[in-house]
């Protein structure tokens, strides 16, 4: 009851309001006050918040029973009850209705004008007076008036219905909770005044005032959630310092975000006399209450950099404790991350609500920089503001270039190429107070930092790193000079780095570095590359190289000995693309050279591809060269190799010869066989003396064929006699068993040739001489053709004279032929079996002293084989002597 014992009207009904989401601590009291309630006939509502029950699943009953106990009766009019925090906006429109005279009058009164309007509840000074807020004006919806030397300038209440319409008149906007001004691109002043309550989201209106008590509103800003308090804190905020308004910043402190009243603070930026949307500043992600933008602050130039910055305070974090933040400005718009943080826990215990208030305009302790008053419960606290310098860093090199063909000194025993450093900083204060200020500073400086080996080391120390201290006067160039050598080294194309990092020496006090400003530093020194004077080496590479394969000529004159037209025979080929693969041959050799006949090539590489069959075996120098050539293999690509050739750079007139050898793969049989060499460096070479750079041999390969070809025979020489044992067959005679044998005794598998047999089994009139019985191939896998009359003969032999024949082959008589495709792998052997019996019959019958029964077995290429063989004929003869006696006498 307190609470309405002061500024109420005579007959003014009292209401109260209670909002909980949770039972009361104090229930021994309860009683008693709502006893005292109804002695001073006070209305309650109240609403129950059912969020928290419903979410852990908790039975509301007694709270509501509470609740219902604190509402007036009857409960229907003055009890409210809802699911969560989000539906509380469902019962403002009834509650308001219900308890209508609350900030206002009843039905049988007359409203409010200004005689409770709290004018100067906010205020704004501006160049024809001060700008006022009345938030208790026409029954707490607010007005803003304006206090001048001619009097008091104040809009008739018409002038707000734009915004502020009569049917939300009972709804308390408290227009005039803050007020503030913006100048427009057109340099005009434009006001801006806040309504945190209206229709409880809030809004910001922007307007101009005349004399004759008319406002014209130009723009309103609404806000976005409930309660946010939005449009409580105003301020605008000219970045660059042309005189006109940049951005403009709304505060709604009591935002809810993420179950905790954070707030918010929204930026508005200044589009051709407008107001439009850009984002909203960024404040410490944690999940405190916090009511960020509780106040806001335009300063000036905080770090210096000579455009205007903001700070926003945050009085309820760190458990009511409080904190600031510092926005800095940038342009035309300001950064929306905070640039610094300052909490009370981190000034001075048993501060409060620090950054309540902020203060930004004052110089007070006269060294040339704005400072902070910042407000806090019972306290204000004073925050100087630090001068800002920035540190610039050079570093250079005497000589410029590490000459690497001259070595100047030595150091410990070894020749070296001597070098000094001049490492130089400036300080630069940004502030014009400070130029006769001074500053200390700590800097490390490390050659080659990213190398495991550094590749020149401090003569001081012997070592890649040192630290050293030193004081800068503002403005004032201070150089040191660190000596170094460079030993030799493989690297000579990458320039030695010499690498700088610095700081303040004393951190926490006196000046700060710029915090956009580097505080490190790179630089390198290169390598002179012994060139012109341009030094632009152009290099230029020539590439030679020959194989010791010899072409088809070539061999047909070495191994078979015989004029090139004679080897046609061999199915030998004279076109230049093609070589022969000797049996006896398991590698391929490449006789190189490489030339440069220009400049100094760095970098340079030898590219090796080849093809699939061949494995790189290995790269010789040759002639006792001191040119090293490095070979690596890609896993990825096994038939590649990259070579470094005397690696950094491959001198100016510099040749080298090198022998290439490659095996042939045992597993992959090609027809061809390809190198392909190429050149190239860093450098840059003249395009037109690129077309020696590769060498590419490409040869179509023929394989000489090593096998070795042999026949057995069961049977060699047969006699007839009429008194012999085997007559008593009658017409079968002794069996034969003849064998031809075929082995690869080469490295290459062979293919693509058909071992063909052709065997007399009749003479031309018919007369059996053979009867083959049996045909076998131990080879599986061999496929075998057989033509020719095996069975077909006439039972009673014909005369016929053959004492004039005694020769009988494929040539001159009926034969049986064979053909069976030949495919051997290395080592690998097959082996035809021909079995059968003379034909005794026959052979009496017939009329000769001595007959020869030849059955021929031939090596045949077919057409395009890759193969070739050292013999001109590669054939192989069985032959059956048969004689008569009785015939001769």
């Amino acid at each position: 009851s307190e609470a309405f014992q002061k500024g109420g009207r005579k007959g003014a009904k009292r209401v109260m309001i209670v909002i909980t989401d949770g039972e009361s601590h104090d229930s021994p009291d309860l009683e008693k006050v709502i006893e005292d309630s109804e002695k001073d006939n006070v209305t309650r509502y109240a609403v129950a918040v059912l969020g928290y029950y419903n979410r852990r699943g908790i039975n509301p009953e007694a709270f509501l029973n509470e609740i219902k106990f604190i509402a007036s009766d009857p409960d229907d009019k003055h009890f409210f009850n809802v699911t969560d925090e989000a539906a509380l906006k469902d019962i403002v429109d009834a509650l308001g209705e219900r308890i209508f005279s609350l900030e206002g009058t009843n039905k049988n009164e007359i409203s409010f004008g200004l005689e409770m309007s709290q004018t100067g509840f906010s205020s704004h000074v501006v160049e024809d007076g001060i700008l006022l807020g009345a938030v208790g004006a026409y029954d707490w919806n607010g007005a803003v008036l304006k206090e001048t030397s001619s009097g008091k300038v104040i809009p008739l209440r018409e002038s707000y219905l734009q915004e502020f319409p009569e049917e939300l008149k009972n709804h308390g906007a408290y227009l005039g909770y803050t007020v503030s001004s913006v100048i427009s691109t057109k340099h005009e002043r434009i006001y801006v005044a806040g309504a945190p309550r209206f229709n409880h989201t809030g809004k910001v209106i922007i307007f101009s005032m005349h004399n004759n008590r008319n406002l014209t509103i130009h723009q309103a800003l609404k806000g976005e959630q409930i309660g946010s308090y939005y449009g409580s804190e105003i301020n605008s905020l000219d970045v660059n310092g042309d005189g006109v308004t940049d951005v403009l910043l709304v505060g709604a402190p009591m935002y809810f975000s993420e179950g905790r009243e954070r707030g918010k603070v929204y930026v508005y930026a200044l589009r051709e006399n407008r107001f439009v949307s850009s984002g909203a500043l960024i404040d410490l992600q944690s999940y405190q209450n916090s009511r960020f933008g509780s106040c806001i602050a335009a300063v000036p130039d905080l770090n210096q950099d000579s455009y205007n910055d903001l700070v926003v305070g945050a009085p309820l974090e760190d458990e009511h404790q409080g904190a600031i933040y510092i926005f800095l400005g940038f342009e035309e718009t300001v950064l929306k991350k905070y640039k610094q943080r300052i909490a009370a826990a981190d000034l001075v215990p048993g501060l409060m609500y620090f950054g309540c208030s902020i203060h930004g305009q004052l110089d007070l302790n006269e060294d040339g920089l704005v400072d902070l008053a910042v407000g806090s419960l019972g306290n204000a606290v004073l925050l100087w503001s630090r001068s800002v310098v920035q540190i610039n860093a050079s570093i250079r090199f005497e000589p410029s270039k590490i000459n690497i063909f001259t070595k100047d000194c030595k150091r410990n025993g070894k020749d070296a190429t001597c070098m000094s450093a001049f490492i130089c900083f400036t300080a630069v204060f940004l502030s014009a107070h400070f130029q006769t200020a001074s500053v200390a500073l700590r800097y490390n400086a490390t050659i080659d930092e990213r190398r495991y080996t550094p590749r020149a080391y401090l003569d001081e120390s012997g070592e890649r790193h040192t630290q050293k201290g030193l004081v800068l006067l503002a403005g004032q160039e201070h150089c040191d000079r660190l000596q170094f050598h460079v030993l030799d080294t493989a690297d000579y194309v990458k320039p030695v780095t010499f690498s700088i990092d610095y700081e303040l020496e004393h951190p926490e006090n006196g000046p700060m570095l710029d915090d956009g400003w580097a505080t490190s530093l790179k630089v390198s020194v290169p390598f002179w590359n012994g060139c012109n004077e341009d030094e632009h080496c152009v290099p230029d590479l020539v590439l030679d190289a020959r194989s010791d394969v010899p072409s088809a000529m070539e061999y047909c004159r070495r191994a078979l000995r015989r004029a090139p037209p004679d080897c046609s025979d061999f199915s030998l080929s004279f076109d230049a693309s093609v070589f022969v693969i000797e049996s006896s041959r398991r590698r391929v050799a490449v006789e190189a050279a490489l030339e440069n006949r220009g400049e100094n090539a760095y970098s340079t590489v030898l590219n090796i591809s080849f093809s699939r069959n061949l494995q790189f075996a290995s790269l010789i120098p040759k002639d006792d060269t001191d040119i090293n050539i490095d070979c690596m293999t890609e896993d990825k690509h096994p038939n590649k190799k990259v070579c470094n050739v005397s690696y950094p750079f491959f001198r100016a007139k510099a040749k080298v010869a090198f022998r290439l050898d490659f095996e042939f793969s045992k597993s992959i049989f090609l027809q061809s066989m390809e190198i392909y060499l190429i050149a190239n460096s860093d450098s840059e070479e003249k395009e037109s003396t690129k077309e020696d750079n590769f060498a590419h041999l490409n040869f179509h390969l023929k394989y000489e064929a090593d096998l070795l070809f042999t026949r057995t025979s069961s049977l060699d020489y047969y006699e007839i006699r009429s008194n012999s044992s085997l007559e008593r067959y009658d017409s079968i005679g002794p069996p034969f068993h003849c064998t031809f044998k075929l082995q690869n005794l080469g490295f290459f598998p062979v293919e693509g040739v058909t071992i063909k047999l052709t065997v007399p089994v009749a003479t031309r009139a018919g007369n059996r001489l053979l009867l083959l019985t049996e045909f076998v191939v131990d080879q599986e896998n061999t496929t075998c053709n057989i033509w020719g009359n095996t069975t077909d003969y006439r039972r009673t032999p014909a005369e016929e004279d053959l004492s004039r024949i005694p020769h009988l082959n494929h040539s001159n008589s009926d034969v049986v032929s064979i053909d069976c495709n030949v495919k051997l792998a290395p080592n690998e052997e097959m082996n035809l079996h021909l079995r059968g019996n003379l034909w005794m019959k026959s052979l009496k019958a017939l009329k000769f002293k001595s007959l020869k029964l030849t059955t021929n077995a031939a090596l045949q290429r077919h057409f395009g084989s890759p193969f070739i063989f050292r013999e001109e004929d590669p054939s192989r003869q069985v032959t059956f002597e048969i004689s008569k006696p009785e015939e001769s006498q």
